[in-house]
């Protein structure tokens, strides 16, 4: 990865955002069991062979994954989602699901299913996730294994969702609209609605990898739509549509610039009330933050310390890059925009790098709702 350019950074001052959020408990932390997988996506940022020892070794071990998540609760936290690459590969997932139960958090997995068999069924129904979220990648074996490059992974995907269906596990089914399975979208709503009574999304957003592998980074921008298949998807899901247009009501599109320049990079709520807890024991404010300036090493330190004070820092980072005030700080449909610092900094290296291909995305958005 490049090295990123030196942000400015107002530490005695913080943001309106941040004076507002600055004292709040935490309320939720994403952790990460593991980067390894048992599947090989095309589109995926952060899988790792399922029996890669060096990443075998860096995961946080049981007695680390209970240290950090006793410090969260005693911040605040009272829901984790537990993710990876694939979080049932660890050998001690049962171990770590009831222990983070017992500690009184609610608890959600994102899974691809392929791995779910009765014990997992037994464990569920004896301690009931707040939410199961299982990824479809096709709902074809040709699509499947496409996605996936793993072909006779389909079946145990289809076996481990049954399971969970029969079992009146609480599920949820979301999707990547890809390249290679975009034609196959709408069977994948069919049989993500039928199963769940409508709990289904969809995504397009491709993070490039978190280890700027080149080759991976190329067949992901390989499996990107262009920004008006984008829009066009958009505009065939009605509840999809509806939403943007009452979140996006009070921007305004006419294409004019906002003449207010603005330093400030995080305009989201990353970080705040929230946390990622990755698999090596780094922390982030979200899941796509990679920059090695807002890495936090919480072998070296304590999540009470990172949520305290590393955060605040981060969240307080300014652009002194005249190529972002030009574009994104002024930027008036930046919130049509795909565009954040997280992002930028996969994309281009840098955290306040403007990126064409999230402005072609916002520009096309804009058209569509002036239509």
């Amino acid at each position: 990865m490049k090295k990123g350019r030196v942000i400015k950074k107002e530490l005695s001052e913080f943001s309106l955002w941040e004076k507002i959020y600055r004292n709040n408990m935490l309320i939720d932390i994403e952790l990460e069991l593991t980067a390894r997988c048992n599947n090989n996506c095309r589109h995926c940022y952060i899988n790792l062979p399922p029996g890669d020892e060096k990443t075998k070794e860096e995961e946080l071990t049981f007695e680390e994954i209970l240290k950090f998540t006793d410090e969260a609760v005693s911040l605040g936290a009272m829901g984790c989602l537990i993710t990876g690459g694939e979080p049932l590969l660890r050998k001690d997932f049962f171990d770590i699901y009831i222990a983070l139960k017992k500690k009184g958090l609610l608890l959600s997995v994102f899974t691809n299913a392929t791995l779910i068999t009765e014990k997992h069924i037994e464990l569920f129904k004896k301690y009931p996730p707040r939410e199961l979220e299982v990824s479809v990648y096709g709902v074809t074996p040709e699509t499947y294994g496409r996605v996936t490059r793993n072909p006779s992974s389909f079946n145990s995907f289809l076996k481990g969702v049954d399971l969970l269906i029969k079992n009146n596990i609480k599920t949820t089914f979301k999707a990547m609209a890809l390249r290679s399975n975009v034609h196959e979208l709408p069977l994948i709503s069919k049989f993500s609605n039928i199963r769940t009574a409508g709990s289904f999304r969809y995504d397009y957003l491709l993070h490039l990898r978190f280890d700027g592998n080149e080759k991976r980074n190329r067949e992901i921008v390989k499996e990107r739509l262009i920004p008006e298949e984008i829009v066009k998807l958009e505009k065939s899901d009605p509840k999809r549509f509806s939403a943007m247009k009452r979140e996006c009501s009070d921007i305004l599109i006419d294409g004019e610039p906002n003449d207010e320049i603005k330093d400030v990079l995080f305009r989201c709520g990353a970080g705040v009330g929230t946390c990622t807890i990755g698999y090596n024991g780094t922390l982030r404010l979200c899941s796509s933050l990679w920059h090695p300036d807002c890495i936090y090493d919480l072998r070296k330190g304590s999540l009470t310390d990172a949520y305290n004070n590393f955060i605040p820092k981060v969240r307080n980072m300014r652009s002194t890059n005249k190529n972002y005030f030009k574009k994104c700080g002024r930027c008036e449909i930046i919130n049509l925009c795909l565009w954040c610092p997280a992002h930028a900094h996969l994309e281009t290296g840098f955290l306040d790098e403007p990126s064409d291909s999230f402005c072609e995305v916002a520009k096309a958005r804009v058209e569509m709702f002036n239509k």
